[in-house]
């Protein structure tokens, strides 16, 4: 849900627990006939950055950039008419991490497969975002979790569609995908918030706790566009 921003108040008892709030920037864009809503982060933790690195995709968030992607995943889960937006190319890797020549910084943005938004057209639409309209959004706290009526069994067939799906266009990473698949991912990388500090303090040996997501089924090692089809998530707080 997205609704206008307003001063936090203390939540009634009894009142359905929830992510932490998250500020956000509404825009409206057409671009020939089409009007496309864009839901961007405001602003984005410091530590959440993304990298292709040409044979996977990396991504490195800290507590406050775990429960962030958290908390926007779970709102492309149950928007499917907007395209949410990540503007992270500027966040900062840890320290130890190579980030070469061969390393390029890239947006997210999180979309509804049905919205059939051609990733050609992002560079445009980005270039006329303006301001936007500030607003507060809030998802359940057990969002995103696996849907119900996932089929375990079938996930890794050929024949099964509901997978996500990258693609890379003007330094952006695009997961597309529908409810199902956004909800299932979601739900796996939960375990950032909810185990990736704890595994740390338990393991201090660690350099970091992660969470794989594939495009597609696991065989594959790129997408049809030579994208990588793996993006690894690393939970890595100051000091690691």
């Amino acid at each position: 849900m997205v609704a206008p921003a307003r001063r936090r108040s203390t939540p009634e008892r009894g009142a359905l627990r929830r992510l932490p709030t998250s500020r956000v920037r509404v825009h409206g864009v057409r671009l020939g006939r089409a009007e496309y809503r864009v839901v961007r982060a405001d602003p984005v933790p410091a530590r959440l950055a993304l990298r292709d690195d040409h044979h996977w995709l990396s991504m490195y968030a800290d507590r406050a950039g775990a429960e962030r992607l958290l908390a926007m995943w779970a709102l492309a889960a149950r928007s499917a008419r907007s395209l949410v937006y990540l503007p992270i190319r500027a966040g900062a890797v840890p320290r130890d991490t190579p980030d070469g020549v061969d390393s390029t910084a890239l947006d997210l943005v999180l979309v509804h497969h049905r919205l059939q938004f051609p990733v050609s057209s992002w560079k445009r639409l980005r270039a006329r975002l303006g301001a936007g309209e500030l607003r507060t959004a809030t998802t359940p706290a057990h969002d995103p979790r696996v849907p119900d009526d996932l089929d375990h069994a079938r996930r890794d067939h050929r024949e099964y569609r509901d997978h996500l799906r990258f693609a890379v266009a003007a330094h952006t990473l695009f997961v597309i995908g529908g409810a199902r698949a956004f909800r299932a991912s979601g739900a796996a990388l939960r375990g950032l918030v909810e185990e990736g500090p704890s595994y740390l303090h338990e393991y201090p040996n660690a350099s970091h706790y992660c969470v794989e997501l594939r495009a597609g089924p696991w065989s594959r090692p790129w997408t049809d566009r030579r994208t990588p089809a793996a993006l690894h998530i690393q939970y890595r707080p100051p000091g690691h």
